[in-house]
């Protein structure tokens, strides 16, 4: 499994358990969601950093991949006139 499909499966599984929880204890749906939104960010944030930063080599390295493309392409263009 890719790094940012684990990375966003478990924060929407962070907020999802967090909101059920504090819903189910009486707290009115949009405190619960406020403070689900904040628990599950700052527990991500804590847990989850190893992946965020996986996820992070990730897309850098597809952006420098992309952008290389791009150069020889445009190299290639340029030689051909």
């Amino acid at each position: 499994m890719s790094a940012w499909l684990y990375y966003s499966l478990a924060r929407i599984g962070i907020f999802g358990a967090v909101f059920a929880l504090l819903y189910f204890v009486g707290i009115t749906w949009w405190v619960s969601a406020i403070f689900a939104a904040v628990i599950s960010f700052t527990a991500a944030y804590v847990f989850l950093a190893s992946t965020r930063a996986e996820m992070a080599e990730g897309v850098k390295a597809r952006l420098e991949k992309r952008r290389q493309s791009k150069t020889d392409d445009d190299t290639a263009a340029e030689d051909s006139l």
